[in-house]
């Protein structure tokens, strides 16, 4: 997969993709990231690439024609036709579900980092495929969303993660948080791991994981509980849970 990605701050790329999953992708050539600088698109001397809103109001804008001259050069270089992604608060908040549809349907995606008060309407509307938003809240650009965005497509890629079952039992991947995990020590600070880990018994560590990972979503995020996807086994210990 190609991920390119236009930003005012390069330079906010440069550590992230020197380590942890970012630099394995890239180094097991599962992916290719590339950082384009959108001040290269300006068409005057002075770099500008943003301004005042229309209307009036606080802050700066950026500006619609750098963004389209480079999405123009982007979209001309060899190699699979790009989903174009703004990263934006008010896009469309990004799911799991979603992360393993773009992995399965995209080989190219461009992500468009927004800087000051926002990115012109007109980029959003009429030269993207898609905005998105990683949460409810505001952040000082889209450089912090189009990391997260990075890292969650990253390590769905085949061959990119250690272990090939590390993302099957992970939060969300079955509407449900996942489960409580532990280490060595057995005992810490009059703290036990609960015994069933230590039976040996694999369907009870199942079951029990299972129980554990339902009563978790229930208590921290009830809203992501679909019983429709619930076994009927699953159904019977959600009830117990509620009661």
């Amino acid at each position: 997969m190609i991920i390119d990605i236009l930003t005012l701050f390069p330079g906010f790329f440069v550590s992230p993709l020197t380590e942890g999953i970012a630099c394995r992708g890239i180094e097991k050539g599962r992916i290719k990231v590339r950082i384009f600088n959108l001040r290269d698109f300006a068409a005057d001397r002075h770099r500008t690439v943003d301004d005042r809103p229309f209307g009036g109001g606080a802050g700066m804008i950026l500006k619609p024609d750098p963004i389209v001259r480079a999405l123009h050069l982007l979209k001309g270089l060899p190699g699979p036709t790009p989903w174009v992604i703004l990263l934006t608060p008010q896009g469309i908040p990004l799911k799991q579900a979603r992360v393993k549809e773009l992995v399965d349907s995209s080989r190219r995606l461009i992500l468009i980092c927004g800087r000051y008060e926002g990115v012109d309407d007109r980029i959003g509307d009429f030269f993207c495929d898609e905005q998105m938003s990683i949460g409810d809240y505001v952040l000082g650009g889209g450089e912090p969303a189009a990391l997260v965005v990075l890292d969650a497509v990253i390590r769905l890629i085949p061959e990119v993660m250690g272990c090939a079952d590390s993302g099957k039992e992970e939060s969300f991947e079955e509407d449900l948080l996942e489960y409580p995990q532990y280490t060595r020590p057995r005992e810490f600070k009059g703290y036990r791991v609960p015994d069933v880990l230590f039976s040996g018994d694999h369907e009870k560590i199942r079951a029990w994981r299972r129980r554990q990972a339902m009563d978790r979503t229930l208590k921290r995020r009830p809203n992501l509980i679909r019983e429709d996807r619930l076994s009927p086994d699953d159904l019977v210990v959600l009830k117990s849970l509620k009661n």
